[in-house]
């Protein structure tokens, strides 16, 4: 089987569009992929973390990971550090790749806004680090997001020069896997903006141990217009917050935006709150349950975590240390 690697920052509560961009498409890769899963912790350090803070939210993601149906029998979960192969392959790459191919990294400039000169290296060469962490196993497959897209196209890149500067075929091209519909779920406070993690309102997001209450009780606030349901999708532009509500409602329920909008089309957004919220609850709140189960459990998510380093540095290992002596290092 192809070989997938994908990782998740191991940072704040996992939210409903972490679920339905990465996670459950995780999830139905293992069908057919061999699949490395990773909490990728070094990336996280390129803003600060308290460091209680960030174990405490590695166990909290391994738990949502697992809770959301993350088979670890048959695949490999673990968090990055524990892998040392990642940084020895990031620091190689960090002098294959050209400053010229970073300073075209749209999502540093994003991250970094106008003070680009207070951000750390980290942030600015992490693209490498992504490269490392695909590379290091051989991967050709990656799930990722529009917004990731980018740093895939550099991976390939790095592939590509690696081996015309040392005259091997040793690294592959990889293969961006982006989910069709559902991989980009915007704020409920702020259609125009992604969900997320870091956002200072608690409100713009359902997070992936939400109860019942909670889920409606957010859904009920989020913004939406005075506007009926439209019938037909053309109804939608211009209308950044009834799109992101219906799009949430087509993902979890398995239909089209059409279909969802043929059923609650010339409707106001209270009937199909409610019924937004029936459906959210129903994927969410088992996820939930199951993850404040094993919460209870550090000491097995630990051994997870572990269990998981030790399979992939079985991978990684001979193929970066055949990449150091590739380039030179004395072994």
């Amino acid at each position: 089987m192809q070989r997938l690697f994908s990782g998740i920052q191991p940072t704040g509560i996992p939210q409903l569009g972490n679920y339905l961009g990465a996670i459950r498409n995780w999830v139905a890769l293992q069908r057919d992929h061999d699949c490395i899963f990773c909490l990728v912790d070094m990336h996280a350090i390129t803003t600060w973390q308290d460091p209680a803070t960030l174990r405490q939210q590695t166990l909290a993601q391994t738990a949502v990971l697992l809770a959301s149906g993350i088979d670890v029998r048959k695949h490999i979960l673990f968090n990055q550090s524990a892998v040392s192969a990642h940084a020895r392959l990031g620091w190689i790459f960090n002098c294959v790749a050209r400053l010229g191919w970073l300073n075209r990294m749209t999502q540093f400039k994003d991250k970094a806004g106008k003070d680009r000169e207070k951000h750390s290296a980290g942030l600015y060469v992490y693209p490498d680090l992504m490269a490392a962490d695909i590379l290091a196993y051989k991967a050709t497959a990656v799930p990722v997001g529009e917004d990731q897209k980018q740093h895939l196209e550099l991976t390939n890149d790095i592939a590509q020069k690696f081996n015309h500067d040392y005259g091997v075929e040793f690294f592959p091209q990889v293969e961006a896997l982006i989910p069709p519909q559902g991989a980009r779920v915007m704020s409920l406070r702020d259609g125009t903006k992604k969900m997320s993690k870091s956002d200072p309102s608690a409100q713009s997001r359902i997070e992936m141990t939400d109860d019942a209450d909670a889920i409606a009780s957010k859904i009920k606030r989020a913004k939406s217009d005075s506007e009926a349901l439209p019938s037909e999708e053309a109804g939608l532009e211009n209308r950044p917050e009834a799109r992101n509500l219906v799009t949430i409602y087509a993902t979890l329920a398995g239909l089209t935006t059409a279909d969802v909008l043929r059923q609650f089309g010339g409707q106001g957004f209270g009937p199909f709150k409610a019924a937004l919220t029936e459906v959210v609850v129903g994927a969410v709140c088992p996820i939930a349950t199951e993850t404040e189960r094993l919460l209870k459990e550090p000491r097995f998510l630990c051994d997870t975590l572990r269990e998981g380093a030790n399979r992939a540095r079985v991978i990684a290992e001979p193929i970066v240390s055949e990449a150091e002596s590739l380039i030179g290092f004395l072994k």
